[in-house]
C-alpha cells in the first residue's frame, strides 16, 4: 500500500470509528448502491462494529466506491427502529444545528455529504421503536427542520463517513467526487426524546397509543422449570418444522432465537420459560454475547409483538 493509500485508508477507518462510536448498536445494515444504475450491490448482510472495522471490510468498501458504489447505513434492530432517526437536511442553512439542540433535539451525528448538504441522526430512544412511531418521529422532525419528507420514514439509510458522495450532481467544479465528513458526533439521548414520542403517539390515535403500550406480563410467581433436555427437544423441533436446515446455510441463530420466542410468546408461554429454552436449545449458546442476561432479556422484549416464521405449534 503506498503512502498516499494508507493515509487514505487511516482517514476513512478514523471516520467510520468516529461514527460508530456516535450511533452505538449491536448490528449494522451496509448498503452499497451505484451512483449510475441506482442499482444495490447484490447480497446483503449485518456487521457488528468490529467486521465493519476490519481492514478487510475498509478496504472492500473502499475498492468499491472508486467504482462508483455509494456507501449507506443505518443501526439495525430487524422488524423495528433502533431509535435513530435520519434526518436529511439536503438544504440545511447554517443555523439548523443550533435550533435543533435549543429545542432539546440534538443530533448525535451530523454529516457534510457534499457542501451545503447536511445528515442529522437524533437518538430518540435507548429501546426499539415500532415502525409507524419512528416515521411519524421522522416525519414531525422534517417538518420542523425542512428536511427532506421523502428520506422520513423508520429505516431509511444514510451515508457512512469516509467515503465519496458518488453522485454527478455533487461533483466539485475540477470534477472530484466530495468526501462524506463528519461535523459533529456525541453519542447522546435527544433531551426531549420523551416528547417527541409522546406527541407522535398522540398523532396516531387510540389504536396507536394502545399497539405501542404491549409490553412482556409479569410471569406467574412460580412457572414450572422447563429441564435442559425438554427445552432442547422444543427449540430443535422449531427449527425442524420451520425447514430452517433446507432454507439457510449458515443460520443466523440470533434471528432464530427471535424467532422461537416470538412463536412461543404467542403460544402464551411465560417468559422465563422461553428464556430458558433459548439458554439450553439454542446452539453453543452464549456464543458471542458478553452478558447472556441482556441478551436474552432484549430478545424477549422484541419477541412482545407475535410472529411465526411459518405457523404451527413446536411445542
Amino acid at each position: 500500500m503506498t503512502d498516499q493509500a494508507d493515509r487514505g485508508f487511516r482517514l476513512t477507518q478514523q471516520a467510520m470509528r468516529r461514527q460508530l462510536a456516535a450511533l452505538p448498536h449491536d448490528l449494522y445494515l451496509v448498503r452499497l448502491i451505484h451512483n449510475r444504475t441506482r442499482r444495490p450491490l447484490p447480497g446483503q448482510r449485518l456487521w457488528t462494529p468490529t467486521e465493519l472495522l476490519h481492514p478487510a471490510t475498509i478496504k472492500f468498501l473502499r475498492i468499491h466506491n472508486r467504482e462508483g458504489f455509494d456507501v449507506y447505513i443505518h443501526p439495525d434492530e430487524y422488524d423495528q427502529n433502533a431509535g435513530y432517526i435520519l434526518l436529511d437536511l439536503d438544504r440545511a442553512d447554517a443555523g439548523v444545528v443550533h435550533r435543533m439542540q435549543h429545542h432539546g433535539h440534538d443530533p448525535c451525528l451530523v454529516l457534510q455529504t457534499s457542501p451545503g448538504h447536511l445528515q442529522a441522526w437524533i437518538r430518540v430512544s435507548v429501546s426499539p421503536l415500532e415502525p409507524f412511531l419512528a416515521t411519524a418521529i421522522a416525519r414531525q422532525l422534517a417538518h420542523q427542520y425542512r428536511g427532506d419528507p421523502a428520506s422520513a420514514d423508520w429505516r431509511h439509510l444514510g451515508r457512512l463517513a469516509g467515503f465519496t458522495n458518488q453522485k454527478p450532481a455533487r461533483r466539485t467544479l475540477l470534477g472530484y467526487a466530495p468526501w462524506v465528513k463528519i461535523v459533529h458526533a456525541r453519542p447522546v439521548l435527544a433531551p426531549n426524546a420523551t416528547a417527541l414520542i409522546q406527541s407522535a403517539l398522540h398523532r396516531g390515535g387510540p389504536a396507536r397509543r394502545e399497539a405501542s403500550a404491549v409490553t412482556i406480563a409479569s410471569p406467574s410467581p412460580s412457572p414450572a422449570p422447563i429441564c435442559p433436555a425438554k427445552a432442547t427437544a422444543i427449540y430443535r423441533n422449531c427449527l425442524r418444522r420451520w425447514r430452517i436446515a433446507d432454507r439457510f446455510s449458515p443460520p443466523d441463530w440470533s434471528i432464530l432465537d427471535l424467532w422461537v420466542a416470538k412463536h412461543l410468546r404467542s403460544l402464551g408461554l411465560p417468559a422465563t420459560q422461553v428464556a430458558d429454552i433459548i439458554r439450553h436449545g439454542s446452539p453453543q449458546f452464549p456464543r458471542q454475547h458478553g452478558d447472556p442476561n441482556d441478551y436474552l432479556r432484549r430478545t424477549l422484549a422484541r419477541a412482545a409483538f407475535p410472529f411465526s416464521p411459518q405457523g404451527g405449534s413446536c411445542d
